[in-house]
């Protein structure tokens, strides 16, 4: 985006200041970048406008405030997420290859049954089969 703004006087409009960097140390490069080629710079929802000094200074302040909000979300989810880990909670989707599917898996290979029919049975791709009972663990299941 900022590629197309060559010109003095131009200015870079944007809906939120934290869509444009993830850091202040990101937004503050960006900004300064644009000042030294005199593009000013419009957060619309932030009210922040660059090309006065009360709007570079609020810029500065918005900045700070932007990179210690997604701070303390990351805190706040990690610690959410360790509570339910404490609680004996799991995020994540559930196993399609629970250990029972897998023994089924591993016999029916064995009795030679082809991945794709294994598979099919146990309601998971072909792609899960092999991740759970490796391709190696297949042949050397089937060899005895």
């Amino acid at each position: 985006m900022a590629n197309r703004l060559e010109s003095r006087g131009d200015t870079l409009v944007v809906w939120k200041l934290d869509r444009l960097g993830r850091s202040v140390k990101d937004l503050l490069d960006f900004a300064g970048g644009l000042s030294d080629r005199g593009i000013g710079f419009v957060s619309l929802t932030d009210s922040i406008d660059t090309t006065s000094a009360s709007g570079r200074f609020f810029f500065n302040v918005m900045a700070s405030l932007a990179q210690m909000e997604r701070e303390l979300m990351v805190e706040r989810t990690q610690a959410g997420l360790q509570a339910a880990r404490d609680q004996g909670r799991v995020g994540g989707r559930k196993r399609l290859m629970t250990d029972a599917k897998i023994r089924s898996a591993r016999k029916l290979l064995s009795q030679g049954s082809s991945p794709k029919e294994v598979a099919t049975s146990l309601g998971v791709s072909v792609p899960t089969l092999y991740r759970w009972v490796p391709a190696t663990e297949k042949t050397t299941a089937a060899s005895p």
